[in-house]
């Protein structure tokens, strides 16, 4: 019965007792795991939102390798300060606190000006002119009572010419300064790059890294907690030492990968009828570290 399952959080272990295909679709449903840089971040973030407007606004720059939690915390956030419809506001008009766009793969201020307008639900013409664009973006993000500009992938700014990355570079400035709303980048350490690039940025950007986790007790913790929401019937007993060096070094670090590695190993526990994470089931899923995938053989 459910009441047996004391490794689980008591919101889990009703889920214990259900078959395996059930339960396997919850192992690899995605979920929100706390822990305390995430929540610093977090904390962060909701201070930037009450910032009062003034001529110079704070901002903040996530920085940290590639899938270790960034576009996470940032969606967590944007989801706590949901939008409302025209028909659900007092006077009719549609709110926006927080928007959150992504810098476009091929950088340029049209391209950036319609992702904006795209994440509001602003219909637009791909032909408009830029400066149409950006009347737009500023007249709507006003009227929509948007406090919070988020822009993820931040480091596809290098990815233009030097004339386009000094364009929209100065861009982001002016935006902030026109609104009197705070930014937020989300990117790479080459996002830190492109904005340290720029004096008058690296000087309003506040840098909020996500390094690689090491084997220490917040990543045991961490451990834990995934253990915990993982609707096995017996233990793993993932952050034993052992064990938790094993994913640790399978995953090189990276948040995503470990969580990655996790749930492949938990599936194969249902699956095996096992219930149960083991460093040899970790080995039978075939996972393949993130730094060998790039020299496989084809």
């Amino acid at each position: 019965m459910s009441d047996d399952y004391a490794h689980l959080h008591p919101s889990v272990r009703r889920f214990a007792d259900e078959d395996a295909p059930s339960r396997i679709r919850r192992i690899r449903t995605d979920r929100w795991i706390g822990y305390a840089r995430a929540e610093a971040v977090l904390a962060a973030l909701e201070d930037l939102l009450s910032f009062p407007k003034r001529t110079r606004m704070p901002n903040l720059l996530l920085v940290g390798p590639t899938n270790n939690g960034k576009t996470m915390i940032v969606e967590k956030f944007r989801r706590a300060h949901p939008g409302a419809a025209a028909g659900e506001s007092n006077d009719g008009i549609a709110l926006f606190p927080v928007v959150k766009v992504q810098m476009p793969p091929g950088p340029d201020e049209g391209r950036f000006f319609g992702a904006i307008l795209d994440a509001i639900g602003m219909p637009f013409s791909p032909r408009d002119r830029i400066a149409t664009k950006q009347d737009a973006v500023v007249r709507v993000m006003r009227s929509t009572g948007t406090r919070m500009l988020v822009i993820d992938e931040l480091h596809n700014v290098l990815s233009g010419s030097a004339m386009q990355q000094r364009r929209l570079l100065n861009l982001l400035r002016w935006l902030g300064n026109e609104l009197q709303i705070p930014l937020v980048g989300v990117g790479t350490a080459e996002a830190l790059r492109a904005i340290r690039s720029d004096d008058q940025l690296v000087n309003r950007f506040e840098p909020h890294p996500l390094p690689l986790w090491s084997d220490d007790g917040e990543y045991r913790r961490l451990l834990n907690t995934l253990e915990a929401v993982l609707p096995l019937r017996k233990p793993s007993h993932l952050a034993e030492s052992a064990l938790g060096a094993r994913i640790l070094s399978a995953s090189e670090g990276v948040l995503g990968e470990m969580i990655a590695v996790i749930i492949r190993a938990a599936v194969r526990a249902v699956e095996t009828d096992t219930e149960a994470i083991s460093a040899r089931m970790i080995e039978d899923t075939g996972f393949i570290r993130p730094s060998e995938r790039r020299r496989v053989a084809v």
